[in-house]
């Protein structure tokens, strides 16, 4: 590497080498994703696909939300499905002596 004397350097100069490390820097970026992408179809062709086959490979299906079950009786806005974990408003209530169906929508 070279040294350079960044304070002699004019203002026009300074800017032009910017100019020049910045273009450096996106060459050396692009070749580095080029060896990744050689890397990585190496890889998939070992195992007998090709990248664009592996890469365009669905998520796992998201689940369908399910419908509230029960409604808090002071919000309607505030209900529960009746899955998973019971919310606090439902549990004080079943303490207190009240049923599920008594929050049925």
């Amino acid at each position: 590497m070279t040294d350079i004397d960044l304070n002699a350097l004019s203002l026009a100069e300074l800017k032009q080498l910017e100019k020049t490390v910045a273009k450096a820097i996106a060459s050396f970026e692009d070749r580095r994703k080029a060896e990744a992408r050689a890397a990585a179809e190496a890889v998939a062709k070992e195992h007998g696909f090709s990248l664009g086959e592996l890469a365009e490979m669905t998520p796992a299906q998201k689940r369908a939300t399910v419908a509230p079950k029960y409604r808090h009786p002071e919000n309607p806005e505030i209900t529960w499905s009746g899955r998973g974990r019971k919310p606090g408003w439902i549990a004080e209530a079943l303490e207190a002596g009240k049923s599920l169906e008594d929050f049925a929508i």
